[in-house]
């Protein structure tokens, strides 16, 4: 079946053409994977994730059912006002992720919390993760000598259509948690907390479905997302793959720390339900129902591309080939994906306005992430998919005591 991207994209009000991501996305398990608390009920919250660490929580914690994402303008008039609101941010992190009684303040004061959680905050799996982009690294506050080495603006690729309202901000905060009301709650605690000296840019509210029947969760298309991502709970595949490391040519600050892509693409849900299963099945390389790749038994099943150079199992032009070729040349290109599910309604039009969150993690933007988009120029999955926001961060490292504070190896002199 032919599609016509420009009648779609018309229709979508997202103007030119189609996209290139990888839409594997959502990396880690789900709800299932976070044990909840001994006798808690089904609306009761899920334990603690750790605040304190060489990195950041958010990465490599299994991804929770619900997530923000944030992009943030800096409105600081110097350095010593942006080291006070990075301090203010830790702060709040740091308490919303330990849960706990908030201040109490006179009955003739604002109270100190939303009160939306009810009287004792509840920690419910919430991580809070802080990047930041090259726009930070501006004049303001001359922080320019220090930018992280491989840190660029996100520029437009083939088939985009990118929308302005939709990208860039200084700083990127993602918010993950058990429930949607845990992250509202945190994400109206941090804005509340720097009001005046922060402002949020744009925002995507994401959601994950637990695995049907078994796996790992399924995006918009109904095929299971992020299947093949490296596996970085190995330290050394981390250090490769991952993590910032000594020796890179890096700042001193930015070790621990990891650059993150945050790509909003809307489906174009009505064309893709109109296609056989046959033709979606080919598109993505793998069967739907199960996840196995087109040819295997299994959603964990490996794809032996080198024993298939023709395609007929998995076409040359499908998804999963293109994104990971699996080769000794394409595995330092390998990203770990963490996406989640976006749904904004309708449009003016009657379509469906949903889509994914792609949200990867990596240590070199070129080397993967950008490597990754070449190998999808105009893949067929392009003729049903259009990137519109987003933008490049780098998630600094973690606070390591109790006296540390996000960013503080970046600010201080």
């Amino acid at each position: 079946m032919t599609i016509d991207r420009r009648r779609f994209l018309k229709r979508s009000g997202l103007g030119a053409v189609g996209t290139v991501a990888a839409l594997t996305g959502a990396g880690g398990c789900v709800a299932d994977a976070v044990a909840r608390q001994p006798g808690a009920e089904r609306d009761a919250t899920l334990a603690a994730v750790a605040f304190e660490g060489v990195h950041q929580a958010g990465i490599l914690t299994p991804a929770p059912p619900a997530a923000s994402f944030a992009a943030l303008d800096v409105l600081a008039g110097d350095r010593a006002g942006l080291a006070e609101l990075l301090r203010t941010i830790t702060a709040r992190a740091r308490f919303l992720t330990a849960g706990g009684l908030p201040a109490r303040r006179g009955s003739q004061s604002p109270p100190s919390d939303s009160g939306t959680l009810g009287p004792d905050v509840p920690p419910d799996a919430l991580t809070v993760t802080l990047g930041v982009s090259s726009t930070l690294f501006d004049d303001r506050f001359g922080l320019a000598a220090r930018r992280p080495l491989r840190l660029t603006d996100m520029r437009a690729f083939p088939n985009d259509a990118l929308v302005p309202q939709w990208l860039g901000g200084d700083m990127m905060l993602q918010l993950c948690a058990g429930s949607g009301d845990t992250v509202l709650h945190a994400l109206r605690d941090i804005t509340r907390h720097t009001h005046g000296v922060m402002r949020v840019r744009w925002r995507m509210d994401g959601s994950l479905s637990p695995p049907r029947p078994s796996g790992v969760p399924r995006n918009h298309l109904g095929f299971m997302d992020g299947i093949a991502n490296p596996a970085v709970q190995d330290l050394k595949v981390a250090d490769r793959l991952l993590w910032v490391v000594e020796g890179q040519g890096e700042p001193a600050w930015a070790v621990g720390g990891s650059y993150h892509v945050v790509r909003l693409i809307r489906m174009d849900i009505e064309a893709w339900d109109a296609l056989p299963l046959h033709s979606q099945e080919t598109t993505i390389g793998r069967y739907r129902a199960d996840g196995a790749p087109l040819g295997m038994a299994r959603y964990t099943d490996v794809p032996d591309y080198a024993k298939d150079p023709h395609g007929y199992k998995v076409p040359l032009g499908a998804h999963i080939r293109l994104a990971n070729p699996r080769t000794t040349t394409t595995e330092p290109s390998r990203i770990y994906r963490r996406g989640y599910n976006y749904d904004l309604g309708t449009d003016a039009n009657g379509n469906l306005d949903m889509g994914l969150i792609f949200n990867c993690f990596q240590q070199d933007l070129l080397r993967q992430f950008e490597a990754t988009q070449k190998r999808l120029k105009n893949e067929n999955l392009a003729n049903y998919i259009s990137p519109f926001g987003g933008g490049f961060f780098f998630v600094l490292p973690g606070v390591r005591h109790a006296r540390d504070w996000l960013g503080r190896g970046l600010v201080q002199a």
